[in-house]
């Protein structure tokens, strides 16, 4: 029975793989949709979770992961959308235009204004999404303090480039959850990899609540 259902979760990772490259080909405009359309069936979505880059959906399946939920069997699916410019085409092709989920997600205070022209023109509600003030990593690195921060990238063996950071004219006098943001987009991959660390380090209860909100919300 173990191994059965091992091979099911594995296929539904793979279905939930499949249907996100398809949305990003139909939102590109290499797909007329069909197959995306297919593997919502299929796996029984009935929402999609908008995030505007990778850091952020590294951040919401880590957090899903600590709470025990699985949001694929739950009939959720998460999208990087690629940039926050791209809202109103996914809001179009994944909500009530298109194929009729419901859509929640985050956006940044500053994106706020493209979101909810997005929402709008695809007839979703702007309610169901969650602002963070500035963007998801200020709101982690404010919950967690920056001296945990700090300690984080001490124990990922990033103390040497931090330090290096912190010599740049452009730092003298930021405040430190400033830095440590402005840091953590310096190198590829970066955001992502303390996108999940930074998670991981929460509290229980100290969760952003953009973030909970999310999460609670699916």
């Amino acid at each position: 029975m173990a191994d059965t259902k091992a091979s099911a979760d594995t296929r539904v990772t793979a279905d939930v793989r499949a249907f996100r490259d398809e949305v990003g080909r139909w939102a590109a405009g290499g797909s007329d949709g069909d197959a995306a359309r297919d593997l919502a069936v299929s796996l029984g979505l009935r929402t999609a979770v908008l995030l505007e880059g990778p850091s952020d959906f590294a951040a919401v399946g880590t957090l899903a992961a600590r709470r025990g939920r699985d949001l694929a069997a739950e009939g959720v699916c998460v999208v990087s959308m690629g940039g926050a410019m791209s809202v109103a085409r996914y809001a179009e092709l994944l909500g009530p235009p298109g194929l009729g989920l419901r859509l929640t997600g985050l956006c940044d205070e500053r994106e706020r204004g493209f979101y909810e022209r997005g929402l709008l023109r695809a007839g979703a509600p702007c309610e169901d999404f969650f602002v963070c003030v500035a963007d998801l990593e200020d709101e982690l690195i404010r919950a967690l303090g920056p001296a945990k921060v700090e300690e984080i990238i001490r124990t990922e063996g990033d103390l040497r480039p931090w330090q290096t950071f912190l010599t740049q004219p452009a730092q003298h006098g930021r405040p430190r959850h400033r830095q440590l943001r402005r840091f953590l987009g310096t190198k590829k991959g970066r955001k992502i990899r303390y996108g999940t660390l930074l998670v991981e380090a929460l509290d229980a209860d100290g969760v952003p609540a953009p973030l909970d909100d999310l999460l609670a919300s699916v």
